[in-house]
């Protein structure tokens, strides 16, 4: 399976998860409002959030399947990792403003028992969601998505928020109202998190950062090549869901034009096959 085909797959996992946050935002918003819930409230506007935070992903998946043209010339994979970026935005928006609306609710001295039926609502969706996460990250991992594997986190994020929400109005039915809001506060810091690590990580990307502990293992596994004398440079950058390795070694100086082609190759593959890497630019100096 090419890339185009993973970024295809990958269109399943945003889709998934957009019909499954209109669902439950829909039907959080809801009964929050007529169940006096601020988990849930602050709960379903997270998921509002996650709606467009998944088109957004879908987007962006469909943008990077575009093939190479004039001006792209290493295509536009890394148009998943924008959409990424932008979702952590909006993310991070919610999040600050149901810390406020929850802050302000407290300061007010609201205490209203929720109803029952929030809870439940709160516990079936963490469930609905938990399983939404299972999905997705499997996915992700498999296509090697940057942007389905941030939106599996946040729909992790989502199945603790709600089932945090589903403990705190349990609470409040024994008399514990302060537990409700505190959930709603905790949900709008989750939020935040969740948005600051994709941000952190969609930048990280777009500056060209590398794991360079994945540099020290590539650079460990290409010394062992009977073929390479000095592994002089190596360095990675993540392009959307694809790494490009730079790699400078040293050979023999007296081997052939052929020869010296072999190491390459067999170099690409090893990376291919112990690192799933199809895109390394390997550059040959003599060694003296």
């Amino acid at each position: 399976m090419n890339h185009s085909d993973n970024l295809k797959q990958g269109e399943k996992g945003a889709w998934i998860s957009i019909f499954a946050y209109i669902i439950l935002a829909i039907t959080k918003l809801t009964i929050a409002h007529t169940g006096n819930s601020a988990a849930l409230h602050a709960d379903g506007l997270n998921n509002s959030t996650d709606v467009i935070a998944s088109i957004a992903v879908l987007i962006g998946l469909k943008i990077s399947r575009k093939p190479p043209d004039e001006d792209h010339h290493y295509g536009h994979y890394r148009a998943e990792t924008i959409a990424s970026l932008f979702a952590a935005f909006i993310m991070m928006f919610v999040g600050i403003q149901v810390i406020i609306d929850t802050i302000q609710k407290v300061i007010a001295g609201v205490s209203v028992q929720p109803d029952l039926l929030t809870a439940w609502v709160a516990l079936g969706a963490a469930i609905v969601m938990f399983f939404v996460y299972m999905y997705n990250v499997k996915l992700a991992k498999r296509i090697q998505s940057n942007a389905l594997y941030a939106a599996a986190q946040d729909n992790r994020s989502d199945a603790l928020v709600s089932m945090g929400a589903f403990i705190a109005i349990i609470g409040a039915q024994f008399g514990l109202f302060w537990l409700d809001p505190f959930a709603g506060l905790i949900v709008g810091i989750i939020i935040c998190k969740t948005a600051w690590e994709i941000f952190k990580d969609s930048t990280h990307t777009l500056t060209d950062g590398f794991d360079e502990e994945q540099i020290k293992k590539i650079r460990e596994s290409i010394t062992k090549d009977p073929g390479v004398k000095e592994v002089v440079d190596v360095k990675g950058r993540i392009h959307g869901n694809l790494a490009l390795i730079d790699i400078t070694i040293l050979v023999d100086p007296n081997l052939n034009v052929q020869e010296s082609h072999d190491i390459t190759v067999r170099i690409e593959k090893h990376l291919e096959k112990k690192y799933n890497i199809t895109h390394a630019q390997i550059h040959i100096e003599p060694y003296y």
